[in-house]
């Protein structure tokens, strides 16, 4: 393989915490704590992002701006924010690392891009001393990406392309066309689109889907294609080249856009 030198992987979500269930409880909680309840939904819909930033685009929808101004008398500020994160970060830190468990498949599907020759790295919205915690358990597991870059590393996170520019730059390759990024978010899909990587969305584990691993194996099949089917869609709408159901599929999917004389769309 030559066309492609490597795979920038997300990491809750993609490569470890089945559904990406380790922050949104936290955002919940820490809204709950200030009088606004918000939804799923609403917690989900900025996944991928630095934490922080998570926090100001919940503030800014219109139904949970309106709540808090019911609540508070007043709409929320930028204090409010950064009030509210650092019980955020202490909160996330009680639980992370019992959500370090990689998906399944991953193992198997590193070891077989690793055979090719492929060097693995991977972006978070997660910062450095959250990761640290994640990657130490994700290694004891047998997850160990060859670089890991956070987004307080950088300048601004997704979906600005500073990550996977650095993360190029560690795991030494050149130009962003020989780089695949894959993703579970929509903001994943425009950070690999924004840095002119060839971009991949995966549904199965994914936030954008948002269930656990046991509702995906209970659920009735018809309702869960159509789950499957609203995520595959937020996914290509979002930039994705392509979307693959499970992580299983990922080395197949490189093999074809390696035999491709397609370039990547940028």
């Amino acid at each position: 393989m030559n066309k492609i030198e490597g795979i920038i992987f997300d990491w809750a979500g993609t490569t470890v915490d089945y559904g990406c269930f380790a922050p949104l409880h936290v955002f919940l909680k820490v809204f709950e704590d200030k009088g606004v309840k918000i939804t799923l939904d609403e917690a989900r819909k900025p996944m991928g992002l630095l934490k922080i930033e998570h926090i100001r685009a919940i503030m800014k929808m219109p139904r949970v701006r309106q709540e808090w101004e019911k609540v508070h008398g007043a709409a929320p500020t930028d204090e409010d924010v950064l009030d509210m994160y650092p019980k955020f970060e202490e909160k996330l830190f009680e639980s992370l690392e019992t959500f370090t468990t990689p998906i399944p498949g991953v193992l198997q599907v590193i070891d077989q891009l690793r055979s090719k020759g492929l060097k693995i790295g991977s972006t978070t919205g997660y910062t450095a001393e959250m990761i640290e915690i994640v990657a130490k358990n994700a290694k004891e597991k047998g997850y160990s990406p060859d670089v890991i870059v956070t987004s307080d590393l950088v300048k601004e996170g997704r979906p600005y392309p500073w990550m996977c520019y650095y993360c190029a730059m560690e795991l030494g390759i050149f130009p962003m066309k020989k780089l695949v990024k894959v993703g579970d978010t929509t903001t994943d899909m425009q950070e690999g689109r924004n840095a002119g990587m060839w971009t991949i969305g995966v549904v199965l584990g994914s936030s954008t889907l948002g269930l656990t691993e046991e509702e995906v194996l209970s659920i009735d099949p018809q309702l869960l294609a159509e789950k499957m089917e609203t995520a595959r869609t937020k996914l290509s709408e979002a930039g994705a080249h392509f979307v693959i159901d499970s992580i299983n599929e990922l080395p197949e999917l490189i093999e074809k856009i390696e035999e491709s004389e397609q370039e990547v769309l940028v």
